[in-house]
């Protein structure tokens, strides 16, 4: 399992998260549900108290990811496969241009 922490002009807006079945949630913040609640990330994620759930990564955050050329250089300086769209997001994603970042959430082992 893998997480990100979502934010949203700098605020934690929710968790990311790739579970061991490949599968991907989305779950906002309870706190920013109660201070935020228009403050949606994605028009087709408003903020909602219920977790988002998809067998794919979601179509916003799939935005997020480098392409092209800059997709080469990240799977080649970070050695993640391009088709790790969850690792590619946790590690180019942390200081996106936008509203939006993606802060990995290490385990244990530090991974």
């Amino acid at each position: 399992m893998r997480q990100g922490r979502v934010l949203y002009k700098g605020l934690l807006a929710g968790i990311l998260t790739e579970t061991n079945d490949g599968e991907y949630e989305f779950q906002y913040d309870r706190k920013y549900v109660d201070q935020h609640p228009n403050d949606f990330i994605t028009f087709t994620m408003p903020v909602s108290s219920e977790p988002y759930k998809e067998k794919r990564l979601f179509p916003f955050f799939e935005g997020l990811i480098p392409e092209g050329w800059l997709l080469d250089i990240a799977s080649k300086s970070w050695k993640i496969n391009k088709n790790d769209r969850m690792g590619l997001l946790l590690a180019c994603c942390q200081n996106c241009i936008g509203a939006v970042s993606v802060e990995p959430i290490l385990n244990e082992d530090g991974e």
